[in-house]
């Protein structure tokens, strides 16, 4: 069945967004099967997002449709030219069965600034968040209410305008889909080692490291699967001499009298989590410099007892202390209780608010199902 559902508040073309819903969706016992044990990015919800861009209509057709195949065509300019950008964050099912999101204006913000930089269109922030709305809506039951568990939303955009030719495309589509979320870390939160890649960089500058686009990732995998085969849950990039940041996450490093120290290039992608792990910091008086850091400041920091610990923050893992940072030649070992307690105290604060634990102070929080 499909029927029409007006915007909830006016949007800049007055679109009216088109809901069809899944007839073949998974019974109320299928789901509670699939949210006993979610994992992350296994499952996926109902229904899906799509909404069109041509450089002649602008944004038309928001719909809200069963999650399936995208039909494409194989001259699809994504295929041959990675005109394509994404975002991550999650809906939080608080205490009394409400559900929220975390900072959605800061998601939306950046994919614009992605999309401005692979020449394709800007989404209005207001689309963008009514999409989450519309998709919340139809799928509201897929939310788990497990501590630290959480459904992720991911976001989507990339060319769709069939040609092979070295320009911007003309046809754009933007899709929403969401995944279950288990906890990160189902046995308690455990500090990571990581592996300093040498040989590899994860962007340059003037490139696309300050975008949120596949092809990022993508370059990341081959250094991270050497990182597995050293043991290590992660990779460090740097930038020449200068630390940038991990291959999923941001790096923030604590000092023996308590500032945090993260990394500043204009080939980082700035992170949201990263954001607000830092405005906390700053609201309990602690300092926090956003600077360039070179390797050798952190191993020179570590070994005088300057640097105390260190840790990486993004939207999945929300942050996770860093036990070991392992290179070629050489170690850096953070351990005991003082490595990690300032970073767990700052996971466990920023939790507390998206789950509705704690004072919003900041008015991070969003609701999705109102």
């Amino acid at each position: 069945m499909t029927i029409g559902l007006p915007l909830q508040a006016p949007s800049p073309a007055g679109l009216i967004w088109q809901v069809t819903r899944n007839e073949n969706a998974r019974s109320d016992a299928e789901r509670d099967e699939i949210l006993s044990s979610p994992g992350f990015g296994q499952h996926f919800t109902d229904h899906m997002v799509d909404l069109c861009w041509s450089e002649k209509g602008g944004w038309h057709r928001p719909r809200v449709q069963p999650y399936g195949p995208i039909p494409l065509d194989p001259a699809a300019a994504v295929l041959h030219y990675s005109q394509e950008i994404f975002e991550g964050l999650k809906a939080y099912r608080h205490a009394d069965g409400s559900v929220w999101t975390f900072r959605p204006d800061r998601n939306a913000a950046r994919l614009q600034r992605s999309a401005r930089r692979l020449a394709l269109p800007e989404l209005p922030e207001e689309l963008f968040i009514e999409s989450l709305k519309q998709l919340v809506a139809l799928d509201a039951d897929w939310v788990p209410s497990n501590p630290e568990e959480s459904l992720y939303l991911r976001p989507f955009m990339f060319a769709k305008e069939a040609f092979l030719g070295v320009r911007a495309a003309k046809k754009v589509g933007y899709y929403l889909i969401a995944s279950p979320a288990g906890a990160y870390f189902p046995g308690g939160v455990q500090p990571v080692n990581i592996w300093l890649s040498t040989d590899y960089a994860r962007a340059g500058h003037g490139g696309t490291g300050a975008a949120k686009t596949g092809g990022n990732y993508a370059s990341s995998l081959l250094p991270q699967e050497e990182a597995y085969a050293k043991g290590c849950q992660q990779v460090l990039f740097l930038d020449g001499e200068y630390i940038e940041e991990l291959g999923g996450m941001n790096l923030v490093l604590v000092t023996d009298d308590g500032r945090l120290l993260t990394p500043e290039s204009d080939s980082i992608l700035e992170g949201i989590t990263l954001a607000s792990i830092l405005q906390l910091a700053e609201d309990r008086g602690l300092k926090v410099e956003q600077r360039k850091i070179s390797i050798d400041e952190w191993r020179e920091g570590a070994a005088s007892g300057e640097i105390v610990g260190a840790f990486a923050c993004g939207t999945a893992a929300v942050v996770v202390p860093i036990g070991k940072l392992m290179a070629n030649d050489f170690e850096i070992v953070h351990e005991g209780p003082q490595s990690t307690e300032l970073a767990m105290s700052l996971r466990e604060e920023l939790t507390d608010i998206q789950y509705g634990r704690r004072e919003d102070k900041h008015g991070w929080l969003l609701r999705l199902d109102a």
